[in-house]
C-alpha cells in the first residue's frame, strides 16, 4: 500500500544533511511552511542553501533558521522589508551570502527546473549588475541573459488537504511557489491542515501530483 504520510514533524525532516539545498515555499507568510522550518531548526543540519521568495519576517520561522546560524546562503527576491532586521544584520556582518534574483526569473529558474529545462533567454536584468557575468544574446533585436535552471534537494511546502498518495490541494495564494518547488527538488515535504481518503479530492483540483511528493505530515485530524 502506498502511503506517503509520516506521523510527525520531526519524521518528515529526519535525515536532511548538513550542506543541503532547500526550497521553502511561500509568499511572505502566505503559503509557508512554518511548522516545517521550526522542525528542521531543532532537527540541527547546518550550512544549508535556502530558496525563499524572501530573506525571512520578523524573529520566526526562517529568520529564526538564519539567526541559529544555520543559512550559509539565501537566493531570494526580496532580502530587505521592514522586518528582515535577522538577514540585514547577518548579511552586514559577512555571515550569510545573497543570490538575488527578480522574482519572475526566480518562478522560472523554478520552473525550469522541474520541467528538465537546461535554461533560457529572458530580457529581464539586462543592463543591471544582476547581468554581470552572464551569456548574452540579441534576439529579434532585443537583448537576453542566459538564465539557468533552480534545483534543491528538498522543497518544503504547504497545502492545505493531502491524500495518502501525496495528491495536494492549495487554499487561494497560499498555492504560490509550492507546486514548482515540488517538482523542482529530489525530495519534496509537505504539511498539510487534513489528509482525506483516496477519492475525496476532486482530480481537477489536485495541482501536485504525488508523484512529486515524498512526504506528507498532517497538522490537524484526519478528515
Amino acid at each position: 500500500m502506498i502511503s506517503k504520510l509520516v506521523d510527525s514533524l520531526h519524521a518528515a525532516v529526519a535525515g536532511i544533511p548538513d550542506g543541503s539545498t532547500i526550497m521553502i515555499g511561500g509568499f511572505g507568510g502566505a503559503g509557508q511552511p512554518h511548522q516545517l522550518i521550526d522542525a528542521l531548526l531543532e532537527q540541527g543540519a547546518r550550512e544549508l542553501v535556502v530558496i525563499n521568495n524572501n530573506a525571512g519576517n520578523g524573529d520566526t520561522g526562517l529568520a529564526a533558521l538564519m539567526a541559529a546560524g544555520r543559512v550559509r546562503k539565501i537566493i531570494c527576491s526580496f532580502p530587505r522589508q521592514a522586518d528582515s532586521h535577522v538577514f540585514d544584520g547577518l548579511y552586514r556582518a559577512g555571515k550569510i551570502e545573497l543570490e538575488l534574483v527578480p522574482q519572475g526569473n526566480l518562478a522560472e529558474r523554478i520552473r525550469a527546473a522541474g520541467a528538465g529545462i537546461g535554461g533560457f533567454y529572458t530580457a529581464t536584468a539586462v543592463g543591471t549588475p544582476l547581468a554581470e557575468g552572464k551569456e548574452a544574446r540579441t534576439i529579434n533585436g532585443r537583448d537576453y541573459i542566459l538564465e539557468y535552471p533552480l534545483h534543491a534537494d528538498y522543497a518544503l511546502i504547504k497545502a492545505f488537504k493531502a491524500d495518502r498518495w501525496g495528491n495536494l490541494v492549495y487554499r487561494k495564494t497560499a498555492r504560490n511557489f509550492c507546486p514548482i518547488m515540488a517538482t523542482a527538488a529530489r525530495t519534496t515535504i509537505a504539511q498539510v491542515e487534513s489528509v482525506v481518503e483516496l477519492g475525496e479530492l476532486d482530480p481537477e483540483a489536485i495541482v501536485t501530483p504525488g508523484l512529486f511528493v515524498q512526504r506528507v505530515v498532517a497538522l490537524g485530524a484526519k478528515a
